[in-house]
């Protein structure tokens, strides 16, 4: 199957680190052309080299700020001139704060909208366009588990992730006529900095904690067939899932309940946590744009998950 996506040029958001980074070696294993992109244009290039020197390879690096129109547009402007077109766009970039709901200061809400479904949502329309032009090509954006079922202390962050579930949805169905596939990826809580601090049970990290190779490999797997519509990583949650869609509401929360998902985004270790919430919750710090079209370095938005 990963013949497939051999040639396939593929431009991913958040690519620094994380599930993006993974995607970006997998893909490159795999034969891709790729470019990654990311606010912290330090790390995306170091990223970049590392993986191409590892496989033999050229990636590319580039800043990106996925909320801010030019800067994305520039990104793919740039990963098109190299590559002589985009095949894939992996809209992977996001960030997950944790806590009680009433506590989180409107700064974080708004951030988490901007990243989480701005970011999605402006990608889609920039690589849709160029695909809907040339006729065909792909878009996979990164969803989450708790955008189909919430946990407490993640109630915006599921939000976002559960309009990029119905974003998905929906443009799977009004971009098929211009040969453009639309898949969209649920993962489980995944093994990055993401769930730093966060203290799983026995129960979640059987049923629902997964490392962010896995991730990858399934973001392979439905570039390499095209597949359209959602797919959940690992595959046993969306049968957990699927079995919780059938029960009443009040139903659903005690057995999520019992899996102990009312409380393993409650009950972090704030310490562990300090540098990845320093990372996403810090406004940017407003600067000039660079010849890119990207706000300086060292922000938080356009990060990896």
């Amino acid at each position: 199957m990963s013949a497939n996506v051999h040639g396939k040029r593929i431009v991913i958001t958040g690519g620094a680190r994380g599930i993006g980074r993974a995607t970006a070696e997998a893909l490159v294993a795999a034969g891709a052309r790729v470019a990654i992109g990311d606010l912290d244009k330090d790390l995306v290039q170091d990223t970049a080299a590392r993986i191409g020197a590892r496989f033999g390879s050229t990636v590319l690096g580039l800043p990106l700020d996925v909320t801010d129109r030019e800067s994305f547009d520039e990104f793919l402007s740039l990963a098109d001139m190299e590559f002589g077109g985009i095949d894939v766009l992996v809209n992977n970039a996001g960030i997950m704060p944790t806590g009680a709901f009433l506590e989180e200061t409107d700064t974080v809400t708004d951030r988490q909208i901007d990243v989480n479904i701005r970011g999605v949502i402006l990608g889609s329309k920039l690589a849709g366009a160029r695909f809907a032009d040339q006729g065909y090509g792909h878009i996979v954006n990164l969803a989450s588990v708790v955008g189909v079922e919430g946990a407490p202390g993640l109630a915006v962050y599921s939000a976002t992730k559960h309009a990029v579930i119905g974003l998905g949805s929906v443009l799977r169905q009004e971009l098929a006529g211009s040969n453009i596939a639309v898949s969209t990826i649920a993962p489980g809580f995944v093994r990055t900095e993401l769930i730093a601090g966060m203290k799983p049970n026995a129960l979640i990290e059987k049923l629902a904690m997964v490392g962010p190779e896995q991730v990858a490999a399934a973001i392979v797997e439905v570039i390499a067939s095209r597949r359209p519509g959602l797919k959940y990583v690992p595959r046993a949650a969306g049968w957990i899932l699927g079995a919780l869609g059938l029960m009443p509401e009040a139903t659903r929360h005690r057995i999520s309940a019992a899996f102990g998902l009312h409380t393993v985004a409650l009950n972090t270790d704030e310490t562990a946590r300090a540098s990845y919430r320093q990372r996403i919750e810090v406004p940017p710090t407003p600067g000039p744009k660079d010849t890119t079209g990207s706000d300086a370095p060292r922000g938080t938005t356009g990060r990896a998950h």
